[in-house]
C-alpha cells in the first residue's frame, strides 16, 4: 500500500525569525560603526560653535568637510577649510581612550566637536604667496583682494608683509576683527588641514554650499 504524500516539511530553522528588538541593537552598531568609518577616512559633519567666519558660517552652524580634497588636489585660495589649532600643544591635544572614543561618536553625527581644537578658516593666500593687511585692506602679491564675504570690510591693525612657506597656506577667518587664525599663529602646514568644507547641511534654510 503506498504512503501518502504529507504536507512539505518547512525546516525549523526557516520558521524561526529573530524578533526585531533584538536585532535592532546590532542594526543600530552596525550603522553606528559605517558613520565612524565614514567620518574618519571621507566626510565629516562638524558644528561650528564660534563667530570667526561670520557671515559666511554662522554660530551652531553644521558643515560637510571632505577629508580627501587634498589628497588628490592642492588647496587654493578661497576655500574654506577645518585644521587642529596649531596653538595647541601635544599635551593640550592628548585625549583617553574613552574621551576618543565617545567624541569619535559624538563627532560621527555633527553632534559636538571641540572649538578649542578644530579650527575653521579661509585659504587667503598659498605658498609663494606674499601676505599682507594694511590701511584696512587684505594684500596679496601687493593687490588688494576683493572679498565681499567679510563681516565687516576693514580690517583692523597690521601685518606682513610675509611670503608663504613651501607646502603651507596662509589662513584667515572672514570676520577678521574677531579670528584667531595665521596671524597669530603663522602659515600652516597643508599635511594638517583636517578637510575642505564644501557644504552646509544645518539650518536647513542656509542649506548649500561653501
Amino acid at each position: 500500500m503506498e504512503e501518502r504524500a504529507g504536507p512539505e516539511e518547512i525546516p525549523e530553522e526557516e520558521t524561526r525569525r529573530t524578533p526585531l528588538w533584538l536585532e535592532l541593537p546590532g542594526l543600530l552598531f552596525t550603522a553606528l560603526a559605517v558613520a565612524v568609518v565614514v567620518k574618519t577616512f571621507l566626510i565629516q559633519p562638524f558644528y561650528i560653535p564660534s563667530e570667526s567666519m561670520l557671515p559666511t558660517i554662522e554660530i551652531n552652524d553644521r558643515v560637510i568637510v571632505n577629508k580627501l580634497a587634498y589628497r588628490f588636489g592642492e588647496p587654493e585660495p578661497g576655500d574654506v577649510v577645518v585644521v587642529l589649532n596649531p596653538a595647541l600643544t601635544d599635551e593640550q591635544l592628548q585625549e583617553s581612550i574613552p574621551e576618543a572614543v565617545i567624541r569619535s561618536i559624538l563627532e560621527a553625527v555633527g553632534v559636538r566637536s571641540r572649538p578649542e581644537v578644530d579650527l575653521i578658516k579661509r585659504v587667503v593666500a598659498v605658498e609663494g604667496q606674499t601676505v599682507e593687511v594694511a590701511d584696512g585692506r587684505l594684500y596679496i602679491d601687493g593687490v588688494p583682494q576683493e572679498e565681499p564675504y567679510l563681516l565687516e570690510p576693514d580690517i583692523r591693525g597690521t601685518f606682513g608683509p610675509q611670503v608663504v612657506p613651501e607646502g603651507h597656506v596662509f589662513l584667515m577667518g572672514d570676520n577678521r576683527n574677531s579670528s584667531l587664525d595665521s596671524r597669530a599663529f603663522g602659515p600652516v602646514p597643508v599635511e594638517e588641514i583636517i578637510g575642505q568644507a564644501i557644504l552646509r547641511i544645518w539650518p536647513l534654510d542656509r542649506f548649500g554650499t561653501l
